[in-house]
């Protein structure tokens, strides 16, 4: 039942039947029985999944949903959204993978029975694995809450079992959750007995005639006074969801606190820094943002945002952080994390921080069971974690304006660059990436923070599955609300958010982090570095991405300063253009260290890597940058300074620094490359041109011939994939493993494969020695014969291959009528702003083999010419700028 309010679009049906949107649109004129929308909107349409499988089957154009497709598409059409989904999927793949009987046992009766029993399964998971998580009953992370409404401070009318709300024993379909969810209770026979379930159990916090918090003694209220036998009765008795280490949750300052002993503090009192409703009460200007991160998401104030599913009492609150679509019950305290308890002095709102996971309930697992038995399934057979990465991978390639990646070659150049470290924090998670670049050690800790609390989630599940390192993850902002102020990592990697101006200016000017200056307004970064810099311990390394601009703005230069006389930070490397979005910036990279003393004569390595930019959007030579940067950091490191390597490396006394801009860019300071070998380097360049050159002159093609227009017999390239002559592929799918990827660009240009995709586990299409890749965007009459040397690289995205039948066609006849002007003409499309050619109408004639061979040498010839023209024309742009930066710079003689 629950596999029809999983609903599909029209282009996930086209996926399933493996056909384009405009065959999906044709059904929907052509044939009366095809499915109604069950959702989305009149120019974008939503079907049931179950309906819509089942007219395929009808109609023969579908034997059987991949499996692959059947989760992806349950997940996509999940009736409270995907991240919902993932979350819920991910707790379920993480107890496939810690407990495989435990989910064998739970899965094999009804769907309702699998929802009641994996809250307490996985709260044997989760609590372990990811570092102080409860359950909380009435929320869960990505679930719709079972409540409908609570105050956070219990007030009458709108307390946790005021009336409709739902508290912690609250209803469900006016069954308590402790109670009947078809006839089996969420905490059933293998549960403890639950609190409350009387034959007539009473609301929590409501005495037979009172309606308040704590009512008199004479009232039957759990909370009730001295003489009442309520569970948080007396001093001495533990009041029921109660923290044993943070009691009472933001009381009146003349109430007491609910739910707490009567002698215990309360926390978030009015008196505290930080509370007022001018800070906490207003709309989060950025809550619903998630970009600036797949590693982050980056930390936006999104703590008190309202999120599907959250009643307005809670979203409005000063005091109640919110979870991942549901509302958190006021009368439960989340626990926090052992290292968070270290006295230190507060440097946030001491407001206690969101676990990033909370058990689901058994209502909000619900209509996720389908989905979750797929997901088993796809489990048994490519493993949990791959699954996991599969589904999430999927996601954010569905959504690519939605987060902003860091790149895994990124991610590990920054782990490398931090060294081995038991303990690590991230505090701008995102989706996890840089942690998951960590190398695993035994006893490590990951620590994560990030303000959106599905990708906090999804960060906890995602290193949970990856690794045996214990997971503790909190939501929340962490500049405004840290979520691990006493924490002293061994090192510390981030991706902060870009030119955020309200990330707590005016909030925490006093705050003991800025060791090193207060940062203006318009330097968050610098607040970012600053913080990472608190969270380390002595002789720890933190590592972070930044903009360039924050190297060089005047309004940084005086906390730059004190960073340098002080030696926190240690290294700037400027990254090539393409590094990470925003792809057209170059991007640096802080290497910092928390001093355990300050260097007699210190010295900062500059690292500029802008040689390494790639030619195409494929990306930079990451080998080159990774193996240029970590040999630099590493020698650098050794001997606390570094010889100079001209137009690379070289460290600089931090006396040259600390004139009136302090200005860090590398580039400012790094000698030019060609200062090292300039005369005799462009004499090389100029021997290689000119060998060129006399073999451009030599595959000059011949005077053409005249001779009349041949009147061929045409066929098409539709044609002869149908008759068996070749076969077309498409490509774009990532693979088991990383292999260089042909791009379009890198066909147009000629150069050799430059680009990457996801590793994921469908299959690659890798190209053969023979192969002819056409590109299908851009308008130009190009097409490709592989070679040896180019040959198992991957097909990238806007590329066909035509693999042809040797005995019937010649790669090189073949490639050279396709790229014909006319030919190209008639089979483009020009119905948008974009030209797009349909490879199936290219023409060519149909000769016999011997023939196509004549040509084929021909067109042979013609392409060895172009690549030499090619390699002519980078040679001489290289050696004209090479005389100017010699002429400019003093290192060539004008005469």
């Amino acid at each position: 039942m629950q596999d029809n309010a999983t609903e599909v679009t029209a282009a996930g049906i086209a996926r399933l039947a493996g056909v384009g949107r405009a065959a999906v649109s044709n059904w929907r004129r052509r044939h009366a029985d095809f499915p109604k929308p069950v959702g989305g909107t009149e120019t974008s349409p939503s079907f049931a999944l179950a309906e819509v499988e089942a007219w395929l089957r009808k109609q023969g154009k579908l034997a059987e949903v991949p499996l692959r497709e059947r989760v992806w598409q349950q997940l996509a059409g999940h009736p409270e959204g995907p991240l919902t989904a993932l979350v819920h999927t991910g707790c379920a793949l993480l107890l496939i993978h810690e407990r495989p009987t435990v989910w064998l046992d739970a899965s094999a009766g009804s769907d309702a029975r699998l929802a009641a029993m994996l809250p307490g399964a996985l709260e044997k998971v989760l609590t372990p694995r990811v570092g102080g998580v409860r359950g909380r009953r009435g929320t869960g992370v990505g679930g719709a809450s079972a409540s409908a409404g609570a105050g956070a401070r219990g007030r009458a009318g709108a307390g946790a079992a005021a009336g409709a709300g739902g508290g912690v024993n609250a209803a469900f379909g006016r069954a308590g959750v402790n109670g009947v969810f078809e006839q089996a209770g969420v905490n059933g026979p293998s549960n403890p007995p639950a609190v409350n379930a009387g034959s007539a159990p009473t609301a929590v916090n409501s005495g037979s005639a009172a309606t308040g918090v704590n009512p008199g003694p004479t009232a039957s209220g759990v909370n009730s006074g001295t003489a009442a036998a309520g569970v948080n009765s007396g001093s001495a008795v533990a009041g029921v969801n109660s923290d044993p280490v943070v009691p009472g949750v933001n009381p009146e300052s003349t109430a007491p606190a609910a739910n707490s002993s009567p002698a215990a503090p309360t926390v978030n009192t009015p008196p505290t820094v930080h509370n007022d409703s001018s800070v906490h009460n207003a709309p989060p200007t950025h809550g619903e943002s998630t970009v600036h991160n797949a590693s982050a998401v980056h930390n936006r104030s999104t703590v008190h945002s309202t999120v599907p599913g959250t009643p307005a009492a809670i979203a409005d609150s000063p005091s109640t952080p919110t979870t991942l679509g549901a509302p958190t019950p006021p009368q439960t305290t989340p626990t926090i994390p052992t290292a968070s308890l270290t006295p230190t002095t507060p440097t946030t709102p001491t407001t206690p921080p969101t676990p990033a996971l909370t058990t689901p309930t058994g209502p909000q697992l619900l209509p996720s069971v389908p989905l979750l038995r797929g997901a088993a399934e796809l489990a048994a057979e490519i493993g949990a974690r791959q699954t996991f990465e599969f589904l999430l991978g999927r996601h954010l390639d569905a959504n690519p304006r939605q987060y902003t990646l860091t790149p895994a070659e990124l991610a590990g150049l920054m782990a490398d660059l931090a060294g081995p470290a038991r303990t690590v924090l991230d505090p701008a998670c995102g989706t996890g990436a840089l942690l998951r670049a960590v190398d695993p050690r035994p006893g490590q800790e990951l620590y994560a923070q990030d303000s959106a609390p599905e990708l906090a989630a999804l960060s906890a599940l995602r290193l949970a599955l990856h690794s045996r390192a214990t997971v503790r993850a909190a939501v929340g902002d962490t500049l405004r609300a840290d979520a691990h102020p006493g924490l002293q990592a061994d090192a510390v990697l981030c991706h902060p958010p870009f030119n955020e101006r309200n990330w707590g200016h005016d909030e925490l000017a006093y705050d003991p982090r800025w060791e090193y200056g207060f940062p203006a307004r318009t330097e968050s970064e610098l607040a970012w570095v600053q913080h990472a810099l608190a969270r380390l311990t002595d002789g720890g390394t933190a590592v972070l991405l930044m903009p360039p601009a924050a190297a060089s703005r005047r309004s940084g230069r005086r906390i730059r300063a004190d960073l340098l006389r002080r030696g926190a930070l240690r290294a700037v490397v400027a990254l090539p253009v393409g590094a990470a979005p925003p792809y057209n910036i170059p991007l640096h990279l802080w290497v910092l260290r928390r001093p355990d003393r300050t260097p007699a004569a210190p010295e900062v390595l500059l690292v500029d890597t802008g040689r390494f930019a790639g030619e195409t959007r494929g990306g930079p030579d990451w080998e080159a940058v990774r193996e240029a940067v970590l040999d630099a950091w590493r020698a650098f490191a050794r001997e606390g300074r570094l010889a100079e390597r001209p137009g690379l490396a070289r460290s600089v006394p931090v006396i040259e620094l600390l004139d009136d801009d302090v200005d860090l860019a590398p580039a400012r300071h790094l000698p030019p490359a060609a200062v090292a070998d300039g005369a005799e380097q462009l004499t090389r360049v100029r021997e290689r041109l000119g060998e060129t050159l006399r073999l451009t002159a030599d595959l000059t093609p011949p005077p053409a011939d005249p001779a009349p227009a041949a009147r061929w017999t045409l066929t098409t390239v539709g044609e002869l994939a149908r008759g068996g002559a070749l076969v077309m592929r498409t490509g774009g799918n990532g693979g088991h493993a990383r292999v260089p990827v042909l791009t379009d660009h890198d066909v147009l240009a000629g150069t050799a494969p430059s680009g990457a995709l996801p590793e994921s586990e469908e299959e690659a299409v890798l190209t053969e020695p023979g192969d002819v890749v056409v590109p299908v965007l851009g308008g130009g009459a190009v097409a490709r014969v592989i070679d040896g040397a180019t040959g198992g690289a991957a097909l990238g995205r806007n590329l066909v291959l035509l693999r042809p039948d040797r005995t019937a066609l010649d790669p090189w006849f073949l490639a050279g009528f396709l790229r014909g002007t006319a030919n190209n003409r008639q089979a483009s499309s020009y119905a948008s702003t974009a030209t797009r050619l349909d490879v199936r109408r290219l023409h060519l004639p149909r000769l016999p083999l011997e023939e196509q061979r004549r040509y084929g040498a021909r067109f042979r010839a013609l392409d060895e010419f172009e690549r030499a023209l090619r390699h002519a024309s980078r040679l001489g742009e290289q050696l004209v700028r090479g005389m100017y930066d010699g002429l400019t710079d003093g290192t060539v003689a004008p005469d």
